[in-house]
């Protein structure tokens, strides 16, 4: 975690999912603990609001799809089981796969469509 300094955003979390290599072990364990560990240290910095890239889906090839279910799984993982403070989650699609995947992982956790 670094300073945001003239970013809008007083916190840069800075996080490194996995290469996609066909899905090997620990791929998936590896993307879920990228977003575990930015969870953790929003809350022992006491972020109230924080967005989320599609980790690994760019460079990296992770299929989005999968992606898409880790990153929204581990987030409510989070918000049930540890009192972090969050208010605010953002996950941050970038062109339309990416858009559709997300909203198809959060349809699949019964959470509503994003507005």
């Amino acid at each position: 975690i670094t300073p945001g300094f003239r970013l809008p955003a007083r916190w840069v979390i800075h996080a490194v999912g996995p290469v996609w290599r066909g899905g090997g072990p620990g791929e998936a364990e590896l993307l879920r603990s990228a977003y575990r560990s930015s969870l953790r240290l929003a809350k022992e910095h006491g972020v109230r609001s924080i967005a989320f890239p599609a980790i690994s889906c760019g460079a990296y090839g992770y299929p989005v799809e999968e992606a898409s279910r880790i990153a929204v799984g581990e987030v409510l993982r989070f918000l049930r089981e540890e009192d972090g403070g969050l208010e605010r989650v953002l996950l941050v699609c970038r062109g339309e796969r990416v858009c559709r995947a997300l909203r198809q992982a959060l349809a699949e956790a019964g959470l509503p469509p994003p507005q």
